[in-house]
């Protein structure tokens, strides 16, 4: 529905944080743009989250493989590093969802670091010079697998950015008003929210 509504009409690829329910129960999504692109969709991820979207999606990366018939048609590749999307660098950097080891991504001065509530030590360097982050702020109060709005902030400020989006908000922050409250060039995300990157 979000793609319908956002007229997305190409994926090149597909870069996974972590298994999470809300961050992979799309894949079945993807057929349509293998139809539309005739081509099958590379997809990335660490050791563990590409174990388990074997599992969970088994059908789409066991034998039999088919063709069509309404399965995805996916490549998937672990990352172990800086890697190359179409001649762009994508940096993967370590967060920790709770104990949970999970992945943000650094494309050039911008980052995008979801599902965490605690940068590890090694991933600040790894985050030197971003200008635009969208980062995990689930809600004012602290809670143990998400940044809370002000630990978000404070991770903003030592990161000396330009402009930060908050996701994975959740109802406990009106839109509007939490804007109104939030220091410049800082914001809450909004559904349908484009940002163009170097």
């Amino acid at each position: 529905m979000q793609a319908l509504a956002n007229d997305v009409r190409r994926v090149d690829a597909i870069l996974y944080t972590h298994s999470h329910a809300d961050h992979i129960f799309g894949v079945d999504d993807v057929r349509r743009y293998n139809q539309m692109q005739q081509a099958t969709i590379p997809c990335y991820a660490d050791a563990e989250t590409l174990e388990n979207l074997r599992r969970m999606f088994s059908y789409v990366f066991e034998a039999p493989k088919q063709k069509g018939g309404g399965v995805p048609q996916l490549s998937i590749f672990r990352i172990a590093g800086a890697f190359s999307l179409g001649g762009v660098e994508v940096v993967p950097v370590p967060l920790l969802h709770g104990r949970w080891p999970v992945l943000g991504f650094r494309i050039g001065s911008f980052a995008y670091l979801t599902d965490c509530n605690r940068i590890p030590d090694e991933s600040w360097p790894l985050l030197q010079g971003v200008r635009t982050l969208i980062l995990d702020a689930l809600r004012r109060r602290p809670h143990s697998t998400h940044f809370s709005v002000d630990e978000a902030i404070a991770v903003s400020v030592r990161l000396g950015v330009e402009r930060a989006y908050f996701t994975h908000i959740c109802h406990d922050l009106p839109h509007a008003e939490t804007c109104a409250q939030l220091p410049a060039g800082v914001e809450l995300a909004y559904d349908g929210l484009v940002l163009e990157i170097d």
